[in-house]
C-alpha cells in the first residue's frame, strides 16, 4: 500500500486523484485570514484568523477525482473608510465533509473581524481581530489543532491572546500568526503591543510591511506618503490581517491530504511528510 501526502497552499480549486490501493485519506483544511479594517480615523479593527478543521479516515476510491478548494486571504487594497475583505473557505469534497472557514474582515464601524469556524473531527476557530477602541487592532491568529487561535490585541498596552495548538494573535496594529500543516506542535505565544503575531504548530509569524502609497485623505485630496507599520500581514497559513494606516492582508489558507487514512491521522498520528513508497 502506498504512503504519501500532498499539500495545496495556493488559493484555487483543484482535483485530487486518489492513488491506487488507497481506500481512505485524512485531510486538514485551514481557511483564509480576514483583512484588517481601515477608517478615516484610528478606530480600525483587525481581521479574524482562519478556522482549522481536520477529518480522518474519509472513504475514497482509487482513481477517482475529488474537489479541493483553498481559500484566499482577504487582500484587496481599498480606499480608507471601507470594510476589510473576508477570508475564503478551504475544504475537501464539500463543506459537509471537512472545512476551515475564512476569518471575517475588520469593519470600519469598529467591529472586529470574527475568527473562522470549522467542521470536521477536530480543530479550532480562528482568533478574533482586535477591536478598535479608538486605536488599531491586531489580527487574530489562525485556529489550532486542539483549540482556538489567539485574539488580536485591542489596545496599545497589554498582550494579545495565545493560541491553543495554533497561532497567537497580533499585537496592536500587527497581523495574527499562522498555523502549519504538518500536525500539532508548539502553541503560538501571545504578543505585546506593536509586535507581530506568533505562528503555531510550525506556522509563520506575521510580518509588518512599510510602503509608499497613494490614498484619498479626509479632505478628498489625493496624497502620497510612506507609512511605517503600514500593513500588518497575517502569517501563513490563515493569519488575520492587522489594522493600521492601510489594510493589513489576511494570509491564504491551505489544504493537506495524507494517506492511507487508516494509519495516519490528524492531529498527531504519523502526520509528518514521508516518502511515497510501498
Amino acid at each position: 500500500m502506498t504512503t504519501g501526502q500532498i499539500a495545496y497552499t495556493i488559493p484555487g480549486t483543484y482535483s485530487f486523484v486518489c492513488p491506487i490501493g488507497i481506500t481512505s485519506v485524512s485531510v486538514l483544511c485551514i481557511g483564509g485570514g480576514g483583512q484588517g479594517g481601515n477608517s478615516s480615523a484610528l478606530d480600525s479593527p483587525g481581521g479574524g484568523g482562519g478556522g482549522l478543521g481536520y477529518k480522518n479516515n474519509i472513504p475514497v476510491t482509487a482513481g477517482q477525482y475529488y474537489t479541493v478548494v483553498v481559500g484566499e486571504g482577504g487582500a484587496v487594497l481599498k480606499q480608507r473608510g471601507e470594510n476589510g475583505v473576508d477570508g475564503l473557505d478551504s475544504y475537501f469534497i464539500s463543506k459537509d465533509t471537512v472545512v476551515g472557514f475564512g476569518g471575517k474582515g475588520g469593519q470600519t464601524g469598529g467591529n472586529a473581524g470574527a475568527g473562522g469556524t470549522y467542521f470536521g473531527d477536530g480543530g479550532g476557530n480562528g482568533g478574533a481581530g482586535g477591536a478598535a477602541n479608538s486605536l488599531q487592532g491586531g489580527g487574530g491568529g489562525a485556529g489550532g489543532y486542539s483549540g482556538n487561535g489567539g485574539d488580536g490585541l485591542s489596545s496599545a498596552s497589554g498582550s494579545s491572546g495565545a493560541g491553543t495548538g495554533g497561532a497567537g494573535g497580533g499585537g496592536y496594529k500587527a497581523g495574527g500568526g499562522g498555523v502549519g500543516v504538518l500536525g500539532i506542535g508548539t502553541t503560538g505565544a501571545a504578543s505585546s503591543s506593536g509586535n507581530i503575531g506568533k505562528g503555531g504548530s510550525g506556522g509563520a509569524d506575521s510580518t509588518i510591511k512599510s510602503e509608499t502609497v497613494s490614498y484619498i485623505n479626509n479632505a478628498g485630496v489625493a496624497t502620497e506618503t510612506t507609512f511605517m507599520l503600514a500593513r500588518g500581514i497575517g502569517g501563513a497559513y490563515g493569519g488575520g490581517g492587522g489594522s493600521c494606516v492601510l489594510y493589513g492582508d489576511g494570509a491564504d489558507g491551505a489544504v493537506r491530504i495524507i494517506w492511507p487514512g487508516d494509519s495516519r491521522a490528524f492531529h498527531s498520528t504519523n502526520t509528518g511528510d514521508v516518502g511515497i513508497g510501498t
